[in-house]
């Protein structure tokens, strides 16, 4: 039984939340008395997501392209006609990418995940800021990567991406630490989630040869994570990154 961390009250979204990471937070979250909107491109997948969550909560799907800038702004205005409100961002929603070296890396595959993996996570984190500081609180958490931090070869658009993210986490931490807005990223071993479909095998068992644990992180295990994260128990942590590693990370 895991322990129920209370985020009664609280409205969250989660982006990329119909599958993988992005609904086991989600399922954390509802189970912990939070009402969540899932941002989501995959309008069936959402769908059966929502459902199910509703059986237990408060959920919503918000269908939208979050590296549309003027698709995220509206998707705010849209949440908080569904919820009532924003008190948290999850920013989960990403790709792999081709596991290819730099100079075989094409151009438009590079601009692709960045924009996504990077990019969005800037979009998402502007539009919702303003609310969360009218109201002096709130909790940001995104979700990064262990690549972010050592870079994995053959990777170089997603390790970017990542390093990206915690970089923004961290100014955008202490931007917003006067508001009682704590942001900060969790920064993952690999999970096997669809976006294994991604990636060769021959980098799978790469990144399985890097985690001291000898196994990948369950969702459920970042969930756990992030749902501390979002709590108003968070009090004093901002532009903090969360190893959750399994032991590879070494700083």
């Amino acid at each position: 039984m895991a322990n129920r961390i209370d985020l009664s009250n609280k409205r969250a979204i989660v982006t990329g939340g119909a599958q993988g990471i992005g609904y086991a937070i989600a399922e954390r979250f509802v189970e912990s008395g939070a009402s969540v909107a899932l941002w989501d491109l995959d309008e069936t997948l959402m769908a059966d997501s929502v459902e199910t969550l509703s059986a237990r909560g408060t959920a919503a799907g918000i269908a939208l392209d979050v590296t549309d800038p003027a698709a995220v702004a509206d998707a705010v205005n849209r949440t908080k006609d569904a919820l009532g409100g924003i008190d948290i961002l999850v920013c989960n929603a990403g790709i792999a990418g081709p596991a290819v070296p730099v100079i075989d890396y094409p151009v438009d595959a590079w601009n692709k995940v960045i924009d996504l993996d990077l990019n969005a996570v800037f979009y998402c984190c502007k539009a919702v800021a303003p609310t969360l500081i009218e109201q002096n609180y709130g909790r940001i958490v995104n979700i990064a990567s262990i690549a972010g931090k050592e870079g994995n070869p053959n990777a170089s658009g997603y390790s970017a991406a990542k390093a990206g993210v915690i970089g923004l986490t961290k100014s955008l931490g202490k931007e917003l630490a006067k508001h009682d807005i704590g942001v900060n990223c969790i920064t993952p071993a690999a999970a096997r989630t669809a976006i294994f479909d991604q990636i060769s095998q021959q980098h799978i068992d790469y990144m399985l040869s890097k985690i001291p644990r000898e196994r990948f992180v369950l969702v459920e295990e970042i969930a756990a994570m992030a749902a501390w994260l979002a709590s108003a128990e968070n009090s004093f942590t901002t532009g903090g990154v969360f190893d959750i590693s399994g032991g590879r990370a070494t700083y």
